[in-house]
C-alpha cells in the first residue's frame, strides 16, 4: 500500500514570502537576491555573481507599498518555468518548499481558510493531482538554481 503523504496548511500569505526575493541579475542574469525591509523602506537588490547592487526606497506620493522585493527593481524572477500554457513560480527557496509540500501531498489538510491564503489563491494546475508528477520535476529543477 502506498504511504500517503500529508500536507497541513499553514494558512500563509504569499505576502509571507515578500521580504526576499530571488531575482535575475539584470546585469549579469545570475541569481540576485532583491531583499526589502518595510520598517526602514528600503528595498535592495544584490547579486553576489557580478556585485551588482542597487538600493531604492519603497515610498510613493501616497505613502508606502508593500510587495514583492524584486518589483521595487522590475526584476525577473529566478524561480519560474513553463507549464502548458502557464507558468509555475515561487520567491525564494522556502515558497519553493511550502509550494513542493503542498504539491507532494496525497492528503492535504485545511483549516480556518479565509479566502485569502496563499493556497486558495492558487491556479488550479497547482491542485489537480494529474500535474504532481510533471510539476514536482520542475520544483527539482528550480531548486538547482
Amino acid at each position: 500500500m502506498k504511504q500517503q503523504n500529508r500536507f497541513q496548511d499553514e494558512n500563509l500569505l504569499l505576502s509571507n514570502f515578500y521580504q526576499e526575493v530571488w531575482a535575475v541579475c539584470p546585469s549579469c542574469a545570475k541569481k540576485a537576491m532583491a531583499t526589502v525591509n518595510y520598517e526602514t523602506k528600503i528595498a535592495r537588490l544584490f547579486c553576489t555573481s557580478c556585485g551588482y547592487n542597487k538600493e531604492t526606497t519603497t515610498e510613493i506620493k501616497i505613502g508606502t507599498i508593500e510587495v514583492a522585493a524584486n518589483l521595487y527593481f522590475q526584476a525577473e524572477l529566478l524561480l519560474q518555468a513553463p507549464f502548458k500554457n502557464e507558468i509555475f513560480w515561487a520567491l525564494n527557496d522556502k515558497h519553493l518548499d511550502y509550494l513542493e509540500r503542498y504539491i507532494a501531498a496525497t492528503i492535504r489538510e485545511h483549516k480556518d481558510r479565509t479566502g485569502f491564503t496563499l493556497l486558495e489563491k492558487l491556479p488550479k494546475f497547482y491542485h489537480e493531482a494529474k500535474n504532481r508528477e510533471s510539476l514536482l520535476k520542475i520544483i527539482t529543477k528550480l531548486k538547482s538554481k
